[in-house]
């Protein structure tokens, strides 16, 4: 479905991405983890078409993205690319943003009316469904923003942080469930970015760790599951990755304790 081939990317002459290389299956749902600044977001424009890597290819479906006019129309009639900060048309609805998102990846009309209404009601968005999209505020306009990806039926979706911008826990459950229907019963293929291990364990069933612009580990959920103590995988995440913070914790909270006491 998706091959990333030596994918090495640069900002003037400092390195972002580094000969990163992985291949991902139809239907899989991948977390790309890592703290900020590790070259996660390029990685995900490199997918999406937004940028070219200054080395390797991306092909999806067996097509190189950005090679040609007519190759990288193709991919992107299958493949959605949101971005975490998405630009929206401030004078429009939300109603009418996910009509003319509908119609331009030639959605059956019964279809785009019918899911459009779900998506509105799912991530309760009816009281603004007629507001300007630039009276929403920053939480609901992600929640446009996520509905307009979830509604053109793509195959494969690129999601940059869906889970920030003030999403509140109703959007994030409902973002985390349909995420997983759409892997496990339509076969879809999804990745995502995000720096807080919590939120791969209800969504994803494989992780990519970026550190220092490389991937620096691919684990399956399962697997790490069966390495955890108790089958929880956020407290095992939480100590492979980010130890150094922990043991700075556990040094606060015994100075504060010893001055208290």
């Amino acid at each position: 479905m998706l091959v990333c081939s030596n994918v090495t990317h640069h900002y003037s002459v400092r390195p972002v991405l580094r000969d990163v290389d992985f291949r991902i299956a139809e239907g899989e749902c991948v977390a790309v983890l890592g703290p900020n600044g590790m070259g996660k977001t390029t990685l995900l424009a490199i997918l999406g078409g937004a940028v070219t890597p200054t080395f390797g290819t991306v092909e999806i479906n067996g097509r190189i993205r950005r090679s040609t006019v007519e190759e990288e129309l193709a991919i992107r009639k299958e493949c959605v690319y949101l971005p975490d900060d998405c630009w929206l048309p401030r004078r429009l609805t939300g109603s009418e943003w996910l009509l003319d998102v509908g119609r331009l990846y030639e959605i059956p009309v019964e279809r785009l009316y019918r899911h459009a209404n779900l998506l509105i009601d799912v991530f309760n968005l009816t009281d603004v469904a007629h507001q300007s999209l630039s009276s929403c505020s920053a939480g609901q306009r992600k929640k446009w923003m996520l509905a307009s990806a979830l509604l053109t039926d793509a195959r494969v979706l690129l999601l940059d942080e869906p889970y920030s911008g003030g999403l509140d826990p109703a959007g994030i459950l409902a973002l985390q469930r349909i995420l997983r229907r759409l892997t496990s019963e339509e076969g879809r293929t999804i990745i995502f970015t995000t720096p807080v291990p919590e939120l791969v364990e209800g969504t994803a069933d494989r992780l990519l760790v970026v550190q220092d612009g490389r991937i620096a580990a691919d684990e399956r959920l399962s697997d790490l599951r069966e390495r955890s103590q108790n089958g929880a995988v956020t407290p095992l995440l939480q100590e492979m990755f980010f130890n150094s913070t922990l043991t700075k914790l556990d040094r606060y909270f015994q100075v504060e304790s010893e001055a208290a006491g």
